[in-house]
């Protein structure tokens, strides 16, 4: 399993300066965010040469990249703001060759209209499955031109809210330029240790065959989100769970800050280590 982080962790710009620090903390591969070049995360356009730059910077420094983010509200309420979303993930798509990447992470979306990580209470109903199909269908088609692979991710504020929603998601496509980006501690909020161990096994049983990418934040007893080996989550078991399930892919850890990076891959080591003695 190929530890891995968030190239936006470290607040320098330009693709060579971000992939030396991500090397420099001691992780081998990045998920990479078109801010780390001073561009919004999802833009209109893309300069074949700032492309081409990440991919360079990929072959000086060693440090593979793993995917680039992609993530816009899937189905936001406003149909135009969803078109706007489909428009400049194509033009990433576009890009991905000379990234150096085959897989772009999304948002399954929220019927929030301002944040596309808050629950509404519309994601629930018919009609917001019936947009991300939509939605997803012409995501999947994008990826079909370019040969890429689209990560979604069970997470509690999204439509696809649980291992099982992805599942669902999963067998209704029936594509294999679908992918599941997995993290431990997007499948609960409070929990206690035997149902955070039961939420992450029936994850890893129904998910197993399309898990693309793992994700490693943690969430502290209340609730809030944590760096990795600061909260509740299991991580030896979670990695032991993935291993156990063939999955090889890499372990790329987010939600801390730059100068936790260090400390936080020595954890995520040391759990990587211990699971491989379970």
């Amino acid at each position: 399993m190929q530890l891995a982080i968030f190239a936006k962790t470290f607040t320098t710009t330009g693709a060579l300066p971000v992939l030396r620090a991500v090397a420099d903390a001691g992780y081998a591969a990045a998920q990479f965010n078109l801010a780390c070049l001073g561009l919004p995360s999802m833009p209109d356009s893309i300069e074949p040469d700032a492309a081409r730059s990440v991919v360079e910077a990929s072959r000086q420094t060693g440090v593979s990249i793993a995917a680039v983010s992609g993530t816009y509200n899937m189905i936001h309420p406003d149909r135009r703001v969803r078109d706007q979303g489909l428009a400049r993930l194509e033009v990433l798509a576009a890009s991905c060759a000379d990234m150096g990447t085959r897989l772009i992470t999304l948002c399954t979306g929220t019927r929030d209209a301002e944040d596309q990580w808050r629950w509404h209470a519309d994601n629930a109903t018919d009609a917001a499955w019936s947009d991300l199909r939509v939605e997803m269908e012409a995501a999947i088609a994008i990826a079909e031109r370019f040969d890429i692979e689209l990560g979604i991710e069970p997470e509690l504020a999204n439509v696809v809210s649980s291992a099982r929603a992805a599942r669902r998601l999963l067998d209704e496509v029936n594509s294999k330029r679908l992918r599941i980006v997995l993290d431990p501690a997007n499948l609960f909020e409070v929990a206690d240790s035997a149902e955070r161990h039961r939420l992450i096994d029936e994850a890893v049983d129904l998910l197993a065959a399309e898990i693309g990418m793992a994700h490693a934040k943690d969430r502290h007893a209340d609730g809030s989100f944590a760096a990795a080996g600061q909260g509740v989550v299991d991580f030896p078991h979670f990695i032991s769970r993935l291993q156990a399930a063939g999955f090889d892919g890499p372990l790329i850890t987010h939600g801390l800050m730059e100068a936790e990076a260090p400390g936080v891959g020595a954890f995520l080591r040391s759990a990587l280590e211990e699971s491989g003695r379970a």
